[in-house]
């Protein structure tokens, strides 16, 4: 982004560019959460849930192209180790240890949660002042609240199929 772009956003580019890292490093653990959850995953309608998975990591890898993208549009440079996710995530990593599908659920229903917060956050503070940050989070956060609805979903399933065996 040129510096007359950066110059007419009504907005701390630091803070903002801050912001996204720290999402940046969210979108990092969320799709190897998913990733690894998707591998290990055990129970009832585990295939479902698995290929749901999946498909919410790619999604997940592509917000994190699309956060990188924008931090180095805005001056910035994405989070560039691993060791430094833990210190900027808001939503941590929730290691898939019981690999019961329903409990893999919760733990990723959970870090939808948190995202969905974490971007509308950011979606209000760029409201009005940056447009090009403001359609990239609102295409994540569409995400995010959608993700959150299928996994729901899906755990919805697989209590009724427990409530008739």
């Amino acid at each position: 982004m040129g510096t007359k772009g950066i110059e007419i956003l009504g907005i701390n580019v630091d803070e903002l560019v801050a912001k996204l890292n720290r999402a940046l490093a969210d979108e990092w653990y969320a799709y190897y959460q998913y990733w690894v959850g998707a591998k290990v995953i055990k129970g009832p309608m585990k295939e479902e849930a698995a290929a749901e998975l999946i498909q919410h990591a790619a999604d997940e890898l592509r917000h994190a192209d699309m956060l990188a993208t924008r931090i180095i549009q805005l001056g910035g440079t994405p989070v560039l180790s691993p060791a430094d996710w833990d210190k900027l995530s808001h939503c941590g990593y929730d290691a898939p240890k019981d690999p019961f599908v329903k409990k893999i659920l919760e733990q990723n229903i959970k870090g939808e949660q948190c995202a969905i917060q974490v971007y509308n956050g950011i979606l209000q503070m760029v409201k009005d002042k940056d447009p090009v940050t403001y359609n990239i989070v609102l295409q994540i956060l569409t995400d995010e609240i959608e993700h959150e609805d299928d996994l729901q979903a899906v755990m919805e399933d697989i209590e009724l199929l427990q409530r008739r065996d």
